[in-house]
């Protein structure tokens, strides 16, 4: 059961003129995994999802941290559903700024050098930026590792982002705050409704306005307005918003 307050706030988007929903993907649309590239979408927010883009008037996308390219096959979203990766950072369209080639080259290396010999720990490599995880890593590794990077960030300018046992650097500054305001004037939205689990997608809550809807998955600090559980939560949040809708 959601809570009465978020679906009277679900009812308010759904008649909206022109909606724009917008989602994280992991811990959000799909669970948690232990090795990313096995995270896949819940079957019914996958379905969900489909069903509200194809609604009129209705604008649905999903942001990411993930490269568009991963997110666009782990997600096996339809051409209807708009994909935003690299925390907004890439679009369909390309590149939201201009990224600096060698510095992202000098940042893999580095991070790299610092993974080498930890086990669990991973470089994730980006269009746009490089991710150390340390999920799989023990604690004592894990800390290491994150200290390091943040030691040797110091001299590369790079944007630093934190998640959930993970630390980003970026070659471009940009967030998902910035990509939902890109999408609301695309779509010329009259209400948004985002859902996220991770400190990142705090920029996207930042950016809610009174006839959004902010939905916080899962516990920690918040900026948004509503909460819900786990990504079963999500499926249930996106299957009544799309019910409103056709209503």
């Amino acid at each position: 059961m959601l809570p009465p307050e978020l679906t009277d706030a679900l009812d308010a988007a759904a008649g909206s003129p022109r909606l724009l929903l917008t989602s994280d993907f992991d811990g959000t649309l799909a669970p948690i995994v232990g090795n990313p590239a096995d995270a896949r979408p819940l079957p019914a927010a996958a379905d969900a999802l489909s069903a509200l883009a194809d609604v009129p008037d209705t604008t649905v996308a999903l942001i990411s941290g993930r490269a568009l390219a991963v997110l666009r096959e782990l997600s096996g979203a339809p051409p209807t559903v708009h994909l935003v990766g690299s925390h907004g950072a890439e679009f369909d369209t390309g590149f939201t700024h201009p990224i600096d080639g060698d510095l992202l080259a000098r940042i893999i290396a580095e991070l790299r050098s610092i993974a080498e010999g930890r086990p669990g720990v991973a470089v994730e490599t980006k269009p746009a930026s490089v991710a150390l995880h340390v999920r799989n890593a023990s604690a004592a590794d894990g800390e290491a590792a994150l200290a390091a990077a943040e030691v040797a960030s110091q001299h590369w300018g790079a944007h630093a982002t934190a998640g959930k046992a993970v630390l980003e650097f970026a070659v471009l500054r940009t967030d998902k705050g910035e990509a939902v305001d890109i999408l609301r004037e695309q779509c010329d939205a009259t209400a948004v409704v985002f859902l996220g689990d991770d400190v990142t997608d705090e920029k996207a809550f930042r950016r809610m306005r009174a006839a959004d809807v902010g939905v916080k998955v899962g516990p920690g600090d918040t900026l948004a307005r509503y909460r819900v559980d786990t990504p079963d939560d999500v499926a249930e949040t996106i299957a009544y918003l799309l019910a409103a809708r056709r209503c």
